[in-house]
């Protein structure tokens, strides 16, 4: 075997002027191969112990992962809670049909901090000057009530009576499509000038609603503090048949002049 085997080299030297190499002895062939089977061996044993070492650190939960999986979602809804919408529970008829007791709203929070109320807006607001007491249930909880924003700052809120419309500005608006059927948009005559910083609000049920009209002797004169606004309803979430959007009808105010131009 190691005649043949030279005379494989020997032949494989070919013309090289260069001198044969000296023959390797068959020991030490074998002892080379088998250091060259050790060495990739070792190499497969360190590849598999790195891809374990790799798929165990993939199969570990750390704290990090915990903070990255769990708490950053708790923390983008407690941000989302805190700064952009509120929950409220309606208790009393003040709202009906648009409203009803029992049902759940989401309101946003960035009007009026950031936006700009409109006429029509269902508002959410703190209650004024104890107004909760002349609801027929408590309020939203925490001392929040639920209306429609009428008047705006320098608005002359007007109604001569039963069976009359309320006017802005000197103009009459159509309130039917909010209202509750059946029920006038007041049952007695009033006139009311909204004074800076203040909403003057309705609720939907007019028969039902201890609103401004019913409060022009206390502090605010039945106006609501903007500053106490503390969102707009957008929908209803509670209960399940009730979920749906909640229109502010601004369509309602669009022939309203603004107070600056009606006083001028």
């Amino acid at each position: 075997m190691a005649r043949d085997s030279r005379t494989v080299q020997v032949a494989d030297h070919g013309v090289d002027v260069t001198p044969v190499p000296p023959a390797v002895p068959i020991a030490a062939a074998a002892g080379a191969g088998a250091a060259a089977l050790v060495a990739a061996s070792a190499a497969r044993g360190a590849s598999h112990g790195s891809a374990g070492s790799r798929k165990k650190d993939d199969n570990s939960f750390t704290l990090r992962d915990f903070f990255l999986w769990c708490g950053i979602p708790v923390l983008v809804v407690v941000l989302i809670r805190v700064f952009l919408v509120g929950f409220y529970e309606i208790p009393s008829r003040s709202m009906m049909d648009t409203i009803v007791p029992g049902d759940r709203v989401i309101a946003s929070k960035l009007t009026p901090k950031y936006f700009d109320l409109q006429r029509g807006d269902i508002v959410v607001f703190k209650d004024p000057n104890n107004w909760l007491s002349e609801e027929q249930s408590s309020g939203l909880g925490g001392g929040f009530l639920i209306k429609r924003l009428i008047g705006l700052p320098g608005d002359v809120v007007e109604c001569k009576g039963a069976g009359q419309p309320i006017t802005i500005n000197g103009v009459a608006v159509n309130e039917s499509s909010y209202i509750r059927p059946g029920v006038d948009p007041s049952s007695f005559p009033f006139s009311v000038t909204v004074t800076e910083g203040h909403v003057f609000v309705m609720g939907d049920n007019r028969a039902n609603s201890a609103d401004s009209r019913y409060h022009q002797d206390d502090g605010d004169h039945g106006l609501v503090p903007i500053s106490d606004v503390v969102g707009t309803g957008l929908v209803t979430y509670w209960p399940l048949n009730r979920i749906g959007m909640l229109d502010a009808h601004h369509e309602v105010f669009a022939d309203v002049p603004s107070a600056s131009s009606s006083a001028s």
